[in-house]
């Protein structure tokens, strides 16, 4: 009944709805009365019958909905000008549109006799959980549960007053399986999950003034931030945007674009070297930070098999902060001293989880969603629908190609490395451009045999990848696999636009293959800047230069390889605080060097900061990398030098935050 009375143009409030989910009638919010039936009844969970005579808004169902308000509001904070879903909160609007008075005494959430469910928990770098102010719609649990996800990190605990969601075992999120996917922040009517928001922080950085400032877009932000502004879905505002984000503060606006074409050389190259060698195949696509978050915590067995090329979005923070263009920005950047301030603008909320990876950390200052955006958007008072639709990228990192656009949907990872595949097979001209085998939302396992190269597979959500690897078939199956987290890939990703419109993927779909089908070139490798790119710094695909900037490595959670590798990072990055979080109070760190042994975390710390050279920044900037990209087990380490050394790691248990924590006690680095 929903459905119909929405066609009909007829509003009908609701709070536990989401069209792609299923729906459990809880809010009670859209009763509706039925010629026929005693008692209103759900119109999110009643099926609409043909000649149904139904009343959507007589004078006893406002009467309901304003009593059921009022018991909503007398367990929610009055505080809205402060959260982060303000403007945007399904709760806030139908207090409005009702006008609803607090009647009732308010009650606050959670409950005494539990107090390890925490209300509040900010330790994930992607998601936010504010559980004062959830309304037990359960859309959170269904995304994250069978219905969505298949993640289960999200459920239901306790009964009356004190039912809340809650994650496995009352860990924080930090501490769970969650793989920062963020369909649960999509999903949320309120402001209980929300995206971790950077755009306060990004705001007064370019009101500043005091930085260079560069932000790169994704493919699928230029076709959904429309929606949030009104428009019609599928709508596409590239030019729109990159004038709002001009006017935002931004020195240099550039395509994300351009590093998806990047990808495609190096991770089609790795395609081509390991099928010649015949090991660590089929490949596993890289791009998507959920699908590796999976991976890291769940199936470390799988790590040898995934593309050791970084995503688009940390391939082109790589080149932004520490290729040839910061140089030129001035003396200051070419020796190390400065480097630029460096956004992304992305539809997933794990892209925040990725920029701060080890081997990554540091060339993404901050990462915003969509839906962050048009914050920034509002908040600075751009009528966007009123910009002219002609900015255009800055070069050199903006030009790209429409397979490089296609990244946004699902397949469109393995359809962009099919078209140059095809051309390093030599089949540029005899293999078709377009794969529409690969195309499409349903929450499916798709295939094509390619000739010359084999059977590809792409999984559309984390649901279907799990799904795929429930045995070993896939092995001898497919050469290459793509996985996306989310179903319908980018621009179905968590930090997109929230919408009740059942068919809003398909929508942004097409807009994305309409791009594709208008681009004058449609193959990674004709993007002119990125043959500049290995002709002036590269060299070639997959070279040692190319594998320093663009490429990462892998290794289990909560391991000791895992450990040491977040514990260089904060040796890289002068981090002392956040090397000496992974330390036990009493560790020690046999350094193999003139400064011997350091023992106790706090002056371990104190050494990071104070006693190592200064930080340089820019293209100067080199990090210890690991020597085997997946291998779980080898702790051999390339050094900023270039130096060859190995680690053994001691790590004890100890209790931080309520929570039991694996850290390192004994550190020792061994000269080879």
């Amino acid at each position: 009944m929903l459905d119909a009375a929405n066609k009909a143009g007829v509003h009908v409030p609701t709070l536990c709805h989401y069209p792609r989910l299923p729906s459990r009638a809880v809010c009670r919010m859209c009763l509706v009365e039925v010629e026929g039936e005693v008692q209103p009844q759900p119109a999110c969970a009643t099926v609409a019958k043909e000649a149904s005579c139904i009343t959507t808004d007589s004078a006893a169902l406002r009467s309901f909905r304003e009593t059921n308000m009022q018991w909503l509001l007398a367990r929610h904070p009055n505080d809205c000008m402060r959260c982060e879903a303000n403007g945007a909160c399904q709760l806030q609007g139908l207090a409005s549109d009702y006008q609803v008075v607090n009647a009732f005494e308010f009650v606050p959430r959670g409950s005494p006799d539990h107090p390890e469910r925490r209300l509040t928990d900010h330790t994930s770098p992607s998601i936010w959980r504010d559980l004062s102010k959830c309304v037990e719609c359960g859309l959170c649990a269904d995304a994250c549960g069978d219905a969505g996800q298949r993640q289960h990190v999200i459920g239901f605990a306790g009964h009356g007053s004190d039912r809340l969601p809650v994650t496995v075992f009352n860990q924080s999120l930090a501490d769970t399986h969650c793989i920062s996917c963020g369909q649960c922040t999509l999903v949320c009517p309120v402001g209980a999950l929300i995206e971790a928001p950077d755009w306060h922080d990004v705001l007064h950085t370019l009101d500043a003034h005091r930085r260079v400032s560069v932000v790169q877009v994704a493919p699928a932000t230029r076709v959904a931030i429309s929606e949030e502004f009104g428009m019609e879905p599928g709508t596409v505002s590239t030019g729109r945007m990159i004038n709002a984000l001009r006017q935002l503060g931004f020195d240099h606006v550039f395509d994300t674009n351009f590093a998806a074409d990047l990808t495609i050389m190096e991770e089609g190259t790795e395609l081509m070297t390991r099928l010649k060698v015949g090991q660590r195949l089929p490949l596993f696509t890289s791009c998507c930070p959920g699908w590796v978050n999976w991976v890291e915590i769940n199936r470390p067995d799988l790590l040898p098999n995934l593309s050791t090329t970084k995503s688009p979005q940390q391939m082109h923070g790589a080149m932004t902060k520490r290729g040839v263009f910061s140089s030129t920005l001035g003396p200051a950047f070419a020796s190390g001293e400065d480097e630029p301030y460096v956004v992304s603008v992305m539809p997933c909320t794990a892209k925040k989880d990725e920029a701060r990876r080890p081997d990554m950390a540091g060339d993404v200052d901050h990462v915003l969603t969509t839906r962050e955006l048009a914050k920034m958007i509002r908040a600075r008072s751009i009528a966007f629908g009123a910009l002219a639709d002609d900015g255009t990228f800055d070069n050199p990192l903006g030009e790209s190609t429409g397979a490089g656009q296609i990244f946004g949907a699902s397949g469109g990872v393995m359809e962009a490395m099919v078209r140059t595949a095809a051309h390093f097979l030599g089949q540029s001209s005899t293999l078709p451009l377009e794969w529409h085998q690969l195309r499409g939302v349903d929450k499916v396992i798709k295939t094509a045999e390619v000739p010359g190269l084999g059977r590809v597979a792409i999984c559309n959500g984390i649901a279907a990848a799990q799904e795929l690897l429930k045995d070993d078939s896939w092995r001898q199956d497919f050469v290459a696999i793509e996985v996306m987290a989310c179903v319908g890939g980018c621009l179905g990703g968590g930090g997109e636009p929230k919408s009740m419109d059942p068919l809003i993927l398909e929508k942004r779909m097409k807009a994305i293959y309409a791009i594709d089908k208008q681009a004058p070139k449609r193959r990674s490798h004709e993007n002119q800047d990125v043959q500049k790119l290995y002709a002036t710094q590269l060299k070639h695909p997959n070279s040692a230069e190319a594998h320093a900037l663009l490429h990462t490595t892998f290794a289990a959670r909560h391991s000791k390889r895992s450990l040491l590798m977040r514990f260089l990072d904060g040796v890289d990055r002068r981090d002392g605080s956040a090397a000496a979080a992974l330390l036990h109070p009493q560790a020690t760190w046999s350094t193999a060097s003139p400064f011997g042994d350091i023992h106790g975390a706090a002056r371990i710390e104190a050494f990071i900061t104070t006693r190592l050279p200064p930080l340089q920044q820019g293209p100067g900037y080199a990090r210890h990398r690991m020597a085997s990209a997946a291998d779980v087990n080898d702790l051999s380490i390339i050094t900023p030098a270039g130096e060859h050394c190995r680690f053994s790691v001691e790590t004890e248990t100890v209790l931080r935050d309520g929570q039991d924590r694996t850290v390192i006690r004994k550190l020792v680095r061994h000269i080879l």
